[in-house]
C-alpha cells in the first residue's frame, strides 16, 4: 500500500495504537523539531515479567502507529529506576539472606544474588535487555543510577528545591498523616549506611544543591543531593524525568492512574509538560490476582515460548489493552491459533480493515504471507496421543495430512509442532482419560468404524466430517455437540476436542479405527 493511501486511512482508523497516535499529533500540531520521544518505565526490584515486556511491545505499536501517520523520526527510551531502595526481598530469589542485609540500599548498590553481575539491579536490567533484544526492539535503555550519579538530573533535583513547597502541596494530601510526618521530595542516600532514607529534609540552597536532614546513623547531616547523593521520591521523581528527557508519551498500568494525575501536576510546577498515554489494565493470573514481580505470579516469557510463539505473544498482548486479561498457559493454544487465523485474512483485506487487523501492528506493517495447513489445537490432539508424543512421529502424520510439507520448506509449522509436543507432554498427555462408550454411544461408534472402512486411506476432511455428522443423526443424542463430545471423550480422553474429519484426516482412518475399537473393547 502507498504511503499517502496509508496515512489517510490511518487518520481514520479505530484501531487503538492510530488512536493513542493521534494524540501525539494534537501535543505538536506544528510537528516536534527533534524525534517524538516514547518511554516505558521498569522497576528491577524483582526479575522482569510478560507485564513488564507488555509495556515497551504496547508503547512500540503507539511508536509505529506514529511513524505510520506522520513519518517523523521516534526514539524509544527503557528507564530502569535502579537508584530505588529495596523495600523487601522478593520470594523467589536466591540467597535472600544476603539481600536481607542491603535493605534500604539503593538496588544498583547491592550483590548480585545470582553471583553474575556487578549488582542486583545489573542483573535484572541485563534481563530485561535481552527480553527486549530477542524481539528486535529499537530502544535505548537508561539507568536511574548513571543519570543521578552523572549528573543528568541535577537540574531538575535543583527544580524540585527551587519549587518545593509548591511540590508538597501535591503530594501532602494524598498521603496518611503519619506518612505526611517523614515525607520529603527528596530522598538523600546516607553517608554512613549507603541506603535510600525516608526522612524530612530541609533545603539548605536550592541553588547549589545542598539539603539537611537528620541521618539514622545519628546526628544532623548537610549535604550536596546532587551527582547520586541523593534521588528523588517516585511520584516526583517520574514527573521530573518527563521534563528533563522530554518524553512525550508514557502508558502505565490501572493501578497508577492517580499517580500519572499527580505526577503531571508536579511536572507542570516544574516547567514542563507530561507526556501523552493511556492507562491499560492489568493482567491477572489463573486466580484472578495481579501478577506481582515480587510474587513471581503469573507467566514468565520463557514459559510463554516453550509452548507458543513470539507471534502469537504479541497477539495476546494487542488485543484489547483496556480489558483485564487472563494469563495463565491455558489462554496459549487460543492466542496461537487466532493469530494464524487473522494473518490468513490479511492477504485479501481492503485497507481499513487491514489497519485494525492486529497482525498489521505485530509485524510493523510488514505482514508475512501463508497460512498453516492445521490449527496448533489439531496438533495439540494428535501429539497428545500414544506414541504420538514427538516431532518426528509429529511431522510424519503432518506430512501425509498435508503433502508438499518439511521442516526445512515451512519452519514456522516445524517451529508450531514442537511448540504442540511441549504443550501436550507438559499440560494435556498427564490429564487424558478416555472413558467407556455408553450403550447408545457403542451403537454409534460401530456405524461409524463400518462408514470409515468404507473410505480410502487419503479422505479429504470434508467427506469425513460429513460421515461424523450423518452417523450422529441417526442417533438419539440430545443434539450433535452431545456427539462429539462423546467422541472427544471415548477417543481422546478429553471433554473437547477439534473438528473430527480433520484430526481423523490428520491421525489416518485406520489409526482412527483402532481408537474406536479400544473404546468398544473398554465398554465391555
Amino acid at each position: 500500500m502507498d504511503s499517502e493511501t496509508l496515512r489517510s486511512t490511518a487518520m481514520q482508523s479505530k484501531a487503538w495504537p492510530y488512536e493513542e497516535a493521534r494524540k501525539l499529533l494534537k501535543r505538536w500540531p506544528e510537528g516536534k523539531p527533534e524525534p517524538m520521544l516514547f518511554e516505558t518505565g521498569y522497576g528491577p526490584s524483582g526479575l522482569p515479567h510478560i507485564g513488564t515486556f507488555n509495556e515497551v511491545l504496547r508503547t512500540t505499536f503507539v511508536r509505529n502507529a506514529f511513524h505510520e501517520l506522520t513519518g517523523q523520526p521516534t526514539r524509544l527510551v527503557a528507564f530502569s529506576d535502579d537508584m530505588d531502595g529495596l523495600r523487601k526481598v522478593p520470594d523467589n530469589l536466591p540467597n535472600p539472606e544476603m539481600l536481607a542485609e542491603h535493605l534500604g540500599r539503593p538496588l544498583s548498590r547491592i550483590p548480585d544474588p545470582f553471583g553474575k553481575h556487578e549488582s542486583f539491579a545489573h542483573h535484572n536490567n541485563a534481563m530485561l535487555r535481552h527480553f527486549l533484544d530477542r524481539f528486535g526492539f529499537d530502544y535505548e535503555f537508561l539507568s536511574a543510577t548513571d543519570c543521578y550519579s552523572s549528573g543528568r538530573f541535577d537540574a531538575g533535583i535543583r527544580n524540585v528545591l527551587r519549587n518545593w513547597d509548591a511540590v508538597l502541596e501535591v503530594m501532602l494530601p494524598t498521603l496518611r498523616e503519619e506518612r505526611r510526618q517523614t515525607y520529603s521530595p527528596i530522598l538523600p542516600v546516607s553517608p554512613a549506611s549507603g541506603r535510600v532514607l525516608q526522612v524530612p529534609v530541609e533545603v539548605v540552597d536550592a541553588e547549589a544543591g545542598t539539603i539537611a536532614f537528620d541521618d539514622e546513623e545519628g546526628g544532623r547531616i548537610t549535604q550536596s543531593a546532587l551527582g547520586g547523593m541523593a534521588k528523588l521520591q517516585w511520584k516526583v521523581d517520574w514527573a521530573a524525568r518527563w521534563v528533563e528527557l522530554g518524553v512525550d508519551y508514557e502508558m502505565s498500568g490501572k493501578d497508577l492512574i492517580e499517580s500519572v494525575v499527580q505526577s503531571g501536576r508536579i511536572a507542570r510546577i516544574l516547567g514542563g509538560k507530561p507526556p501523552e498515554g493511556f492507562n491499560f489494565e492489568m493482567f491477572l493470573d489463573e486466580n484472578g490476582e495481579k501478577i506481582s514481580k515480587s510474587k513471581g505470579n503469573g507467566l514468565s516469557l520463557e514459559q510463554w515460548l516453550r509452548y507458543g510463539s513470539e507471534e502469537s505473544l504479541a497477539f495476546f498482548i494487542y488485543r484489547e489493552p483496556k480489558k483485564a486479561k487472563s494469563l495463565h498457559l491455558g489462554v496459549i493454544p487460543r492466542a496461537v491459533d487466532e493469530y494464524w487465523q487473522f494473518r490468513g485474512n490479511y492477504a485479501e483485506q481492503p485497507i481499513e480493515q487491514k489497519l485494525g487487523n492486529p497482525v498489521h501492528h505485530i509485524h510493523s506493517g510488514e505482514v508475512p504471507g501463508g497460512t498453516l495447513p492445521l490449527t496448533y489445537g489439531l496438533l495439540l490432539n494428535l501429539v497428545s496421543l500414544p506414541g504420538c508424543g514427538d516431532k518426528d512421529t509429529a511431522w510424519k502424520f503432518v506430512q501425509r495430512y498435508a503433502p508438499g510439507t518439511s521442516p526445512e520448506s515451512h519452519p514456522e509449522l516445524d517451529e508450531l509442532i514442537g511448540l504442540a509436543v511441549n504443550y501436550a507432554r507438559d499440560f494435556v498427555a498427564p490429564t487424558l482419560k478416555r472413558r467407556p462408550p455408553t450403550e447408545m454411544e457403542a451403537a454409534a461408534l460401530r456405524e461409524l468404524d463400518q462408514g470409515l472402512a468404507q473410505l480410502p486411506a487419503d479422505a479429504e476432511p470434508e467427506t469425513i466430517q460429513h460421515l461424523v455428522f450423518e452417523v450422529g443423526k441417526r442417533h438419539p443424542f440430545d443434539s450433535l455437540r452431545d456427539w462429539f463430545q462423546a467422541l472427544y471423550e471415548t477417543l481422546l480422553g478429553s471433554s473437547q476436542g477439534p473438528r473430527m474429519g480433520s484430526f481423523i484426516a490428520l491421525y489416518g482412518v485406520d489409526n482412527s479405527r483402532r481408537l474406536i475399537a479400544e473404546a468398544l473393547a473398554s465398554g465391555g
